[in-house]
């Protein structure tokens, strides 16, 4: 459950180090997002000589998250952290090169197959 205000850390190469949500997208008055959701951040953190800069708002893919995800087949899974990568918005395709980390399943279901092909693995 990722809401206004979270700080999340980056999956991807792209600079940025930490995040924070500031919009919750895909629907009105929605309060929590979960796996697979897209999301507007700020960057908080980044490398220097990078691509992003520090203040920069962007969006991104929540690919890890604390809270326990039920799967519809009564499994269900949790990470270490709060983890996202970036995107282009409207082709859905990463802004980085490289994914770092596990990923969950539910992003192949929601379209971002490009994100699941660069993870080195996928839970």
């Amino acid at each position: 459950m990722i809401q206004l205000r979270t700080m999340l850390v980056s999956a991807d190469n792209t600079g940025a180090r930490k995040l924070q949500c500031i919009k919750t997208l895909n629907g009105h008055r929605r309060r929590y997002s979960r796996l697979g959701d897209v999301i507007t951040v700020s960057i908080k953190d980044a490398a220097p000589r990078t691509g992003v800069k520090k203040g920069e708002v962007a969006h991104a893919v929540i690919v890890r998250q604390r809270k326990e995800y039920q799967r519809p087949d009564g499994s269900a899974i949790r990470f270490d952290d709060n983890a996202c990568v970036l995107i282009d918005r409207k082709t859905k395709e990463p802004r980085g090169t490289r994914i770092f980390g596990p990923i969950a399943r539910e992003l192949k279901i929601k379209g971002f197959t490009k994100i699941v092909s660069l993870a080195p693995e996928v839970l």
